[in-house]
């Protein structure tokens, strides 16, 4: 299968939306279960996964799905300079207090998932390692 030409319109598009900062914010160097993005951002999950999808078509994040999660990590995308972009706007954001809010929230519903019913039996979110190419676990 042909590798898709990298689209500096829909990259810059896809990192346009509040909504799909926070996502990328959260996911930071972890591969993260989208009812974990759902409880955190306190939206529904259709509007969630209509966000990751344009982020995955952007180029930015990848899924792996199993059983019934779907988890999400974000994915460098292949342009150097867009690359750049990404990195720098990922360190930005750890600096950001609603950012930081988030995340925050994030480490509490790690910690305690038994207090949030919509994670219950849910995987907690796993450290990613970029450097590994397989699409299976980190």
């Amino acid at each position: 299968m042909a590798k898709r030409e990298f689209n500096a319109e829909r990259f810059f598009q896809a990192l346009g939306d509040n909504t799909r900062l926070r996502l990328l914010n959260l996911m930071g160097e972890r591969e993260i279960c989208v009812c974990y993005l759902v409880e955190i951002l306190g939206q529904s999950q259709p509007k969630i996964s209509r966000h990751l999808a344009y982020l995955r078509r952007a180029g930015i994040v990848a899924a792996r799905r199993e059983g019934k999660w779907m988890h999400y990590r974000i994915a460098m995308p292949p342009d150097v300079g867009a690359a750049q972009v990404l990195r720098q706007t990922l360190a930005w954001m750890s600096e950001d207090r609603k950012m930081q809010a988030d995340r925050a929230r994030l480490s509490k519903a790690c910690c305690s998932p038994k207090k949030f019913a919509a994670l219950e039996g849910a995987p907690v979110p796993m450290p990613f390692d970029p450097a590994c190419a397989c699409e299976g676990r980190p």
